[in-house]
């Protein structure tokens, strides 16, 4: 029986179709300005390195923002809060084409797309209630998270190969970023004529003050960043950063006095929950922290600065195109597999796989098919975990905690990546050649070892994952 039949009733089969769609245009979100990032970054007047402030601004806003309408769709409906992030992405998204002469607008807009990550857990909320009538709901989610995480990375690959020759197509680089907005006004559509809101509603209230505490450790801990990239001997952003830590540490005690906290720092802790979302965490420094490091190293032209590969846009977008099939095929590997070898073993190969392709990339990095080679078996595992921590958040979530439960995963993932966009800005800037755009080599390399570290690290956690939390076998 196949991924989508296993859904089985007719509105979870229907809600998984309509679904396919978002998750079609956040793939195309994800893929579609990769190509671009040099592009971006000269329109824009800023080295390669300052790329990485985009995707860390971008990733800080989807940590606030995912717990907040997870909880939201918990509180007041799963549907009505994907209508209301896709809207605000569609807004930033067509914004973006009027900005690329003002970098802080642009940044701005850029941030407010992160919206997006919620549109995951909240999709894996819409289907796990679905699933609730079905003999094997567990399984039955997992199937649906691989539909929906698919068709993400068929949107990324498409996205990808779009973004490569955008600008030839539509003649400018404004005309070729209204492209992902138009999509995501049309999933907007689909989701409002086609999917019924969730019946079930957890009780309780948004934890307003940890938001802001929150989003106020965040814009800290950024600014602390930015201080040590823009002035790297400075004592005040060692100060800064520390003062952020401490409003992080508040945030943590405030979430456990709370009745009815933003993010649940007991259920966070439970045996079966903690080795989850650090793996998600960790994941995020490499699936997302890594994208734009890889764009800009593809660019950069070696006959100038000894090392890159010099390749256009449009040939980046077959690097870009190849990591995300790979990234697809994971994910469509994850319901037999994970049926065959069970969930934790599944969950730990994947980190694995990831370590072994980052690594890889530190010897072999001088011709496009050592690049791709390793990018191939870095987004194979990406592609398994990414479909992978979702639903198994999902199956040790308590009823009415569902979209809680997997949106964490995604404001870890958003987290490790927010933090590794940063830290890597600031080594790619160390070093760079005088007087040019390129990062230094030595922070390529940095990004390389740092990505398959903490994947290691992430299959260590999974280890300890007790193995009741997950059936060895399901059903299809």
């Amino acid at each position: 029986m196949s991924a989508v039949a296993g859904i089985g009733a007719r509105g979870a089969l229907g809600v998984v179709g309509v679904l396919v769609v978002v998750e079609f245009a956040s793939g195309v979100l994800q893929g579609y300005y990769v190509p671009q990032l040099t592009d971006i970054a000269r329109a824009l007047g800023i080295r390669d390195a300052d790329v990485n402030w985009l995707e860390g601004g971008q990733l800080a806003i989807a940590v606030v923002a995912v717990p907040i309408l997870a909880k939201l769709g918990d509180l007041v409906g799963h549907r009505r809060m994907l209508l209301a992030s896709l809207a605000v992405t569609a807004v930033a998204s067509l914004g973006l084409a009027a900005t690329t002469r003002s970098f802080p607008l642009f940044l701005l807009l850029w941030a407010l797309q992160g919206v997006y990550t919620a549109w995951l857990p909240l999709e894996v909320a819409l289907i796990a209630h679905r699933a609730r009538t079905r003999p094997d709901p567990q399984a039955t989610t997992r199937a649906g998270a691989g539909v929906v995480v698919a068709a993400l990375e068929a949107g990324a690959i498409a996205g990808a190969l779009a973004g490569g020759s955008a600008q030839a197509l539509l003649g400018s680089l404004p005309a070729a970023l209204l492209v992902p907005g138009v999509l995501v006004g049309i999933a907007f559509l689909a989701v409002l004529l086609g999917v019924r809101e969730s019946g079930e509603r957890a009780e309780g209230r948004l934890d307003t003050r940890g938001a802001v505490l929150l989003g106020l450790a965040l814009a800290v801990l950024t600014g602390a960043l930015s201080l040590l990239r823009l002035q790297p001997g400075t004592v005040l952003g060692w100060v800064v950063l520390v003062l952020g830590l401490a409003v992080l540490a508040v945030f943590v005690l405030a979430e456990r006095r709370t009745a009815d906290p933003l993010i649940d720092m007991r259920v966070l802790a439970r045996p079966a929950v903690w080795p989850i979302q650090l793996a998600a965490l960790l994941l995020g420094v490499s699936v997302l922290g890594a994208q734009g490091p890889l764009s800009t190293f593809v660019r950069t032209d070696p006959a100038q600065v000894g090392y890159g590969l010099g390749l256009s846009s449009a040939t980046l977008s077959i690097v870009i195109g190849a990591y995300v099939l790979a990234l697809l095929v994971g994910a469509l590997l994850l319901g037999p597999v994970s049926r065959r070898a069970g969930t934790r073993a599944t969950l730990m190969a994947g980190s694995a796989v990831v370590a072994a392709g980052y690594l890889a990339l530190i010897p072999f990095h001088g011709s496009l098919g050592e690049v791709l080679g390793a990018m191939a078996v870095a987004g194979l595992g990406s592609g398994t975990l990414v479909a992978a921590l979702p639903a198994a958040a999902a199956a040790v979530a308590p009823p009415g905690r569902t979209a809680v439960a997997t949106g964490l995963t995604n404001t870890g993932k958003s987290l490790g990546g927010a933090f590794a966009s940063c830290g890597f800005a600031i080594a790619l800037a160390a070093g760079a050649p005088a007087g040019g755009t390129a990062g230094s080599y030595a922070g390529y390399l940095t990004v390389w070892a740092v990505c398959g570290g903490t994947a290691l690290v992430g299959a260590v956690a999974l280890a300890v994952v007790p193995a009741a939390a997950f059936p060895r076998r399901a059903t299809a």
